[in-house]
């Protein structure tokens, strides 16, 4: 499934002032140019400002950037690098003072200890940046990491952002403008119509596996399923794990877990031996605390990793029973009060929310169990933000959008809760296009909490929700009139095998769920 990911302000502000330094390209320029003035009085402070400022335009005073609310946003395991990372921006595009965005910066934020390879490479870039800045010379030994990801026509890792920041790092160092000017041309062959540029090259392979599923749950034919399955086993690391796209070598367990489902769809037999390499790999990653990193083990566990582990241990039946447990257990020790979970990879609280309801719906428990818990939080915060027109929005108080409202029609829909449910799906319905797709608000984060768009997402995601509904829907004898989705549970639990993303509970009581309902 190809979805180029959309330009972004980040990453096309870095080029301009690249371009700006170098003088190179000038017809690439003034696209780039063209893009960002676009984006000056953008609804988001940090593109308004990054936009002015890369092209030479005053901030606006009246709409600051709240630098500590943008941090939020992120978890708080990398606050000091997502600091150093805005700082480094910032003085990129002479957006404020030297002296200023080196204050508060905490040795921490250098510290490569434990960090997979992008972020090695990305805080050593912004590492060596700010050292231009106070004067000093970086270490020979960080100038040959960031020299090591150069290759002509190859961006490293389809990581735009970190491609860009690394020629910001090495462009005052001697000796190394070929490599520079090379690094440029390489960037722009990834410049969009609109004339910006992405933070990645795209998600091709999260988005197949993601549709994967969505198409099983829609009831495509097996065949459809099947090349999927077949185009993700190609794609396999030798380790066991997927990455995001093709071409990258760090793979993750958003990515892995979500494969695994959908080699299990296609046909646990005929991939059992890929299954069996990926689950080996997850279980290596599984912390202690029950929980899962994005993506070494002993980086720190993450609720909504969490959740897509438990999902894909769901398929192998009562053999992982124990590992659910525990996954089950960090989950319910890492919900809020009000039914969220800290920050994850979307802007949209309810991403982690309907995968934590999946995987608790699918593992049998008891009352007051770690599983029922986490779904009866889970339903009461559905409750409360469901919007007047039917959606849901992604923090409390935001209107409503199409991503936002799959997900939580997504969780809805393994639980009585037809009223809701009905409503979501036909705000959905209004935000389908002509043509079948999704018009939706960014979602997705990198690096967090740096929004970007993957268009597919937002059609891809509302399958999967309406698929969901759709195999809910069968009438069943006498009238439920319960509206409320957190009217408690009392299905008996289904068969731990069958009880995956593309395969939801067939027993939501309703009359047809017309939106009228």
């Amino acid at each position: 499934m190809r979805s180029p990911c959309h330009s972004r302000v980040l990453e096309s502000a870095l080029l301009l002032a690249l371009l700006d330094r170098t003088g190179l390209h000038p017809d690439a320029r003034r696209r780039l140019a063209a893009y960002l003035s676009l984006h000056c009085d953008a609804p988001e402070p940090l593109d308004r400002l990054l936009a002015r400022a890369a092209l030479h335009h005053r901030p606006d005073p009246a709409r600051p950037v709240d630098e500590e609310d943008f941090l939020a946003r992120s978890p708080h395991f990398t606050g000091p690098r997502k600091r150093a990372l805005l700082s480094a921006v910032l003085l990129l595009l002479d957006a404020a003072p030297a002296e200023e965005l080196s204050e508060g910066i905490s040795p921490e934020a250098f510290s490569l200890h434990g960090l997979h390879t992008w972020a090695r490479v990305q805080v050593t870039a912004v590492k060596t940046i700010l050292a231009h800045a106070r004067g000093q010379h970086p270490p020979d030994g960080d100038l040959e990491l960031l020299s090591s990801t150069q290759r002509p026509g190859t961006v490293w890792e389809a990581n735009l952002l970190i491609h860009l920041s690394v020629l910001h790092a090495l462009l005052p160092v001697p000796g190394h403008s070929a490599l520079v000017i090379q690094g440029v041309r390489t960037a722009l062959q990834h410049q969009r119509p609109d004339g910006g540029i992405p933070f990645i090259r795209d998600e091709d392979t999260w988005v197949t596996a993601t549709a994967g599923i969505a198409l099983h749950a829609a009831g495509a034919a097996a065949p459809v399923v099947d090349l999927i399955a077949r185009r993700l086993v190609a794609l396999q690391h030798p380790g066991g794990g997927w990455s995001y796209t093709h071409g990258v070598q760090l793979t993750d367990v958003d990515c892995t877990s979500v494969a695994i489902e959908v080699l299990h769809l296609a046909g646990p037999h005929t991939y059992r031996a890929p299954i069996r390499r990926a689950l080996s790999t997850l279980h290596a990653l599984q912390d202690k605390d029950g929980g899962f990193p994005t993506y070494l083990a002993e980086a720190p566990s993450e609720a909504c990793m969490t959740a897509a582990a438990a999902n894909a241990y769901s398929t192998q039946g009562t053999t992982l029973h124990h590992e659910i447990d525990k996954a089950l257990g960090y989950l319910d020790s890492q919900q809020r009060p009000d039914g969220s979970f800290p920050p994850d990879w979307s802007s949209s609280r309810l991403h982690t929310v309907s995968r934590a309801v999946l995987a608790a719906s699918r593992h049998p428990s008891t009352p007051n169990s770690p599983a029922q818990r986490i779904i009866s939080r889970a339903l009461n915060l559905l409750a409360d933000s469901q919007n007047a027109d039917g959606g849901w929005g992604q923090q409390d108080g935001d209107p409503s959008d199409a991503l936002s409202t799959a997900y939580a029609l997504t969780a809805l829909t393994t639980h009585h809760s037809p009223g809701p449910a009905a409503r979501g799906a036909a705000y959905l319905l209004t935000q389908q296009r002509p043509d079948g797709s999704m018009a939706s608000i960014p979602d997705s984060i990198g690096p967090r909490p740096f929004r970007f768009t993957v268009p597919a997402l937002a059609d891809v995601f509302t399958l999967l929700a309406l698929g969901h509904l759709a195999r809910r829907t069968t009438p069943a004898p006498g009238p439920d009139t319960r509206d409320d989705p957190r009217q408690p549970v009392t299905d008996p639990p289904a068969d731990g095998p069958t009880r995956f993303v593309g395969q939801p509970r067939q027993t939501f009581r309703s009359r047809g769920l017309h939106p009228s309902e």
